[in-house]
């Protein structure tokens, strides 16, 4: 698969939000003003785009996958030592991959899931990464093969793993679950519909939001607006209403109120289609509202926004300036304020995850013309 396609169709989704972290309280900066920088660290080693980024219980970092400048070529794993600012690098993955998921288990192992192996063969395997040994071993595999899918690690410590695309560029609306306590996956209710390019969160309520994507290739391809939510009790998925805009490639997070911010994307004609709008999702009257636009538009960046300790949210990726938002803001123009760095980022497909301090490491990615890059950065609040 050449260069130009892998940037087309790669898609990764971090398990950031699924990341349980904790950190010293700290002050909201005054509204309508970003608070912190973003400072370049010590780069990777290895260039990485659709990879993911996970914190262990430790404080550390694992970045795990992603595709490279090289043809063909799909990277392995390294861990980053937030006390060190450095990176080192680990055993080989059982399984090369990228477009994939991971997801960090109660137990501290992570589940890494799916995703597409060389060229374009979509993956059913999934491998555990132990922290206390730091090495990768074998869990059992997904039911369908699937990459561009969404992970959620839900309250009961299971993995609800939903959509993307399968084998012969099928899309999924199967969904399945991953239970640690025995290692294996089994289905669930399916979707409304097949979505890829979607995204995901748990909600406060112990359910899974999940939100736009589309189906289909290129002439063929609709968007969605729509909305459902999966219910863990019942395991299955209802139609929960509509967004106000069809988008894919976005990003969604829920804030400390409860409600879900959603964050940019495109539309169809991707690069020349990219959004500044957001929106927000109610979930006790399960109805969606414009918000303020962001500062960047952005897309491709899936899994980037992080809730901070003080109750703002990073948006680090799609763009190559990261920029914060304030649910306190009063006016909706001094919502979103773009953070200062030293250093334009990628953008396109990188992998964020908080760390210690309220900070948060930003990895590789591509965009601004060029391909992937082994660049990292970190967000100081």
């Amino acid at each position: 698969m050449s260069h130009d396609t892998r940037r087309r169709y790669a898609v990764t989704l971090a398990a950031l939000a699924l990341t349980t972290f904790r950190a010293p309280p700290a002050r909201l900066p005054p509204s309508g003003g970003a608070a912190g920088s973003v400072v370049t660290t010590t780069a990777m080693s290895i260039e990485r785009a659709a990879h993911t980024a996970t914190t262990l219980r430790d404080g550390r970092v694992l970045v795990a996958g992603g595709f490279t400048n090289e043809e063909n070529s799909i990277s392995g794993a390294e861990l980053f030592d937030p006390a060190g600012g450095r990176f080192a690098a680990l055993p080989r993955m059982r399984t090369l991959r990228h477009s994939h998921t991971a997801t960090r288990l109660p137990d501290g192992k992570v589940l890494l899931a799916g995703g597409y192996a060389a060229g374009s063969t979509v993956l059913a395997a999934a491998e555990l990464f132990d922290p206390a040994t730091n090495r990768f071993v074998p869990t059992g595999s997904l039911g369908a093969a699937r990459a561009g899918h969404v992970a959620v690690a839900l309250a009961n410590g299971k993995v609800l793993i939903a959509g993307g695309v399968g084998p012969a560029w099928s899309f999924l609306s199967s969904a399945e679950l991953y239970d640690p306590t025995t290692g294996r996956f089994s289905p669930t209710g399916s979707m409304t519909v097949a979505r890829e390019s979607h995204a995901a969160v748990l909600l406060q309520s112990g359910q899974v939001l999940v939100v736009g994507g589309h189906r289909g290739r290129r002439a063929e391809i609709t968007l969605y607006t729509s909305a459902e939510r999966y219910d863990v009790a019942s395991g299955t998925f209802r139609k929960v209403g509509d967004m106000r805009v069809r988008r894919h490639k976005h990003d969604a997070v829920v804030l400390r109120d409860g409600r879900v911010l959603i964050t940019g994307g495109t539309d169809e004609r991707d690069t020349d289609g990219v959004y500044d709008s957001t929106e927000l999702f109610d979930p006790i009257s399960t109805t969606f509202t414009l918000g303020p636009d962001l500062v960047r538009p952005r897309y491709k960046h899936n899994g980037s926004a992080v809730l901070l300790p003080n109750g703002t949210v990073l948006i680090a990726g799609g763009a190559t300036q990261a920029e914060t938002f304030d649910p306190r803001a009063r006016a909706p123009a001094r919502a979103f304020a773009l953070v200062p760095g030293n250093s334009p980022m990628a953008g396109q497909f990188s992998a964020v995850a908080p760390i210690t301090g309220g900070g948060v490491l930003i990895t590789g990615g591509y965009g601004g013309g060029r391909g992937p890059r082994a660049s990292a950065w970190v967000y100081r609040p």
